[in-house]
């Protein structure tokens, strides 16, 4: 092996253990919870996950889809980078009866064997492994000829694609050949991805109402405290106060005008709350046979 080989793949190493530390940051499973939980049952209806069905779910975290494939009846496997995120998987899937496999594996590189699955999926996971071609040949390549790819991922356009466009100028620079996590949320970003090895395709943006928040700032705080990425993003400038101040502002703000305003229908105790809809892509497709 040469020097320059065994640079790159100690590179790659260290990329992928800062990528497992920072899911590893904060509450994820309460941000699933709190947020958005309702959106893997979405993807595993769009998938039409049936009873007896082999399911690879990528970048499975939590097991926001997981766990209802698993209760649709298919066996299932949920695969995650972070073992924090799996363990507590494990234990909301005991706490609610619910039986599934759960392994450590990286989505671009998947411990599976060719055509292993009926149906590969992920829900807000496989977006943020930072080399898109990779990870979508392994989507493919374990699912089986004519078997189901579903994906569900936040769009550029939408809130927390615009989140991380904000986070961006204050964060390290992203490794050589990465991509931004949001282009999963763009049709033709997945249809190159996917080429001509998928047909049947379906892909429609929908949004999720979010009105937890009673605040924009309120907002702000969550992720900052909850959210590994944002997380991440505020630890590279803590030791700058005004780029901290400046980043605080704009996340506010970023909220403030994707708030619904009165008449939403969102209230937090007796108080009129914030209310946004943020915006995904669900993208269905078939493997060709």
């Amino acid at each position: 092996m040469t020097t320059e080989t065994t640079n790159t793949a100690e590179a790659g190493r260290a990329l992928k253990a800062r990528h497992r530390a920072m899911w590893a940051f904060g509450d994820y499973p309460a941000v699933n919870t709190d947020i958005v939980s309702s959106l893997g049952p979405i993807l595993v209806e769009a998938c039409q996950v049936r009873p007896g069905d082999r399911v690879l779910d990528v970048a499975a975290g939590t097991g926001n889809a997981a766990i209802p494939a698993a209760e649709a009846g298919a066996s299932v496997v949920a695969s995650d980078l972070t073992p924090e995120l799996l363990e507590a998987g494990q234990r909301e899937a005991a706490r609610r009866g619910t039986r599934l496999e759960w392994r450590q594996a990286d989505a671009e590189d998947l411990p599976f064997d060719d055509g292993e699955f009926d149906t590969v999926m992920s829900c807000l996971g496989v977006m943020f492994a930072p080399y898109h071609q990779a990870s979508a040949d392994e989507l493919i390549r374990v699912c089986r000829p004519g078997g189901t790819i579903g994906l569900l991922n936040w769009t550029p356009e939408g809130f927390i694609g615009q989140m991380f466009a904000t986070m961006k100028p204050y964060a390290p620079p992203p490794p050589p050949g990465a991509q931004p996590p949001p282009l999963w949320g763009r049709e033709e970003h997945v249809r190159a991805l996917l080429s001509d090895q998928v047909t049947g395709v379906t892909a429609r943006r929908q949004t999720l109402r979010v009105s937890r928040f009673g605040r924009p700032e309120d907002f702000r705080d969550y992720f900052k405290a909850n959210y590994g990425p944002t997380i991440a993003v505020y630890r590279a400038i803590a030791d700058d106060p005004a780029r901290t101040a400046a980043l605080d502002a704009e996340l506010a703000d970023l909220a403030r005008r994707h708030d619904l305003g009165p008449g939403s229908g969102a209230r937090t105790g007796n108080k009129q709350g914030t209310v946004m809809e943020w915006e995904y892509l669900l993208f269905t497709a078939r493997k060709r046979s």
